[in-house]
């Protein structure tokens, strides 16, 4: 139950808002293109996200923007 607490469910719309992005561009990268959110699938279409998974992926996306850029 703490770990709930601790680390919500966040919506499509929280996810588009976190990284700065449309609400489209989270749909796609739910099941459609690469790089793919890490993503909960509730039913009936529903989609959500753990705050700490979608921070990981920030984490993992920054991480690899790194790595390019000491390869040039």
């Amino acid at each position: 139950m703490a770990l709930a607490q601790t680390d919500p469910l966040l919506t499509v719309e929280d996810v588009a808002e976190r990284l700065n992005v449309t609400k489209d561009w989270v749909w796609d990268h739910s099941s459609r293109k690469p790089p793919y959110l890490p993503v909960i699938r509730i039913g009936d279409g529903t989609l959500r996200y753990r705050m700490s998974q979608i921070e990981e992926f920030v984490n993992e996306r920054e991480r690899l923007t790194t790595l390019r850029r000491k390869r040039r």
